[in-house]
């Protein structure tokens, strides 16, 4: 008897994992990067994620392991390892300007409690008052000075300044001029957002990754949505934020450097499109 076959479950990840690489394909495309270009770089992301998977098996990760795992020719292995013992791989540092907007968004001091404004950011002015801009730079940072996050608030078109003061241009950090600003974005939001789901697909994790799906409407309703997905998002923002801050407060005050460990991120996306066959 004839039997249907099954996908194996390399079958149905690699069907998956080409169905979301479609946006970033266009993105690459979009900007110069065709195939060719986009392989050579990808044999580095093959050899970190089988170097950090023979890890987690407690396996030592030779290069004859690493070749075997990535599918990586075993003389680009070497290579690439020697190319990575040479860089000085640092972290890159949290951006103080998006520290800046955040706490612009969320103290008190900065925005409006009451009247048909609240919840919105103020307009802050220069100067010493504990309601000004520098004070908002001061309560994150002394060592840098207002006016050079100012600068690069101006250069990244987050905010605008004029005779009134400084105004916050967007709800949130969105770079309108910083590509570079706008693209390591772009890669710390998608990068944890793919990195809960995976967890939760191999059973390594239970994080929150849900999301609202409906079809066969009209673009008034659909436009309708994204305006109650931004009042969601302001609203879960003042939440998450408020318990964000006094973690990190507590924490601060009350724990050793050597136990904050941890890291957090919480996103909310909404997005729309014409139904296709697909659909």
């Amino acid at each position: 008897m004839l039997k249907s076959a099954v996908p194996d479950r390399s079958s149905l990840v690699l069907s998956s994992v080409l169905r979301l690489f479609k946006p970033l394909a266009r993105l690459l495309l979009s900007h110069g990067v065709n195939y060719r270009s986009f392989c050579i770089p990808l044999k580095h992301v093959f050899l970190d994620a089988a170097q950090e998977e023979l890890r987690s098996r407690n396996m030592p990760p030779t290069d004859s392991a690493i070749t075997l795992l990535s599918g990586v020719h075993r003389r680009d292995v070497r290579e690439l390892l020697r190319q990575a013992a040479d860089a000085s791989a640092k972290l890159r540092p949290t951006s103080l300007a998006s520290e800046v907007v955040a706490r612009w968004l969320f103290d008190t001091r900065f925005r409006h409690t009451r009247g048909k404004r609240q919840g919105q950011s103020r307009v802050l002015a220069r100067g010493p008052d504990a309601d000004s801009f520098d004070a908002l730079v001061a309560s994150i940072s002394q060592d840098v000075r207002p006016r050079a996050v100012l600068d690069e608030l101006l250069r990244l078109g987050v905010v605008q300044e004029n005779e009134a003061g400084i105004t916050l241009v967007a709800d949130g950090f969105v770079p309108r001029e910083g590509f570079a600003e706008l693209s390591g974005l772009f890669a710390d939001n998608l990068h944890d957002h793919l990195a809960a789901a995976v967890a939760n697909l191999q059973d390594h994790g239970n994080f929150l990754e849900q999301s609202i799906f409906v079809d066969h409407i009209t673009a008034a309703s659909a436009a309708q949505l994204q305006q109650a997905a931004v009042l969601a998002w302001k609203q879960a923002f003042q939440t998450v934020m408020g318990q964000a801050q006094a973690r990190f407060d507590a924490d601060a005050e009350h724990t050793q450097p050597n136990e904050r460990t941890q890291r957090a991120r919480f996103g909310v996306y909404f997005y729309n499109a014409p139904m296709d066959g697909n659909d």
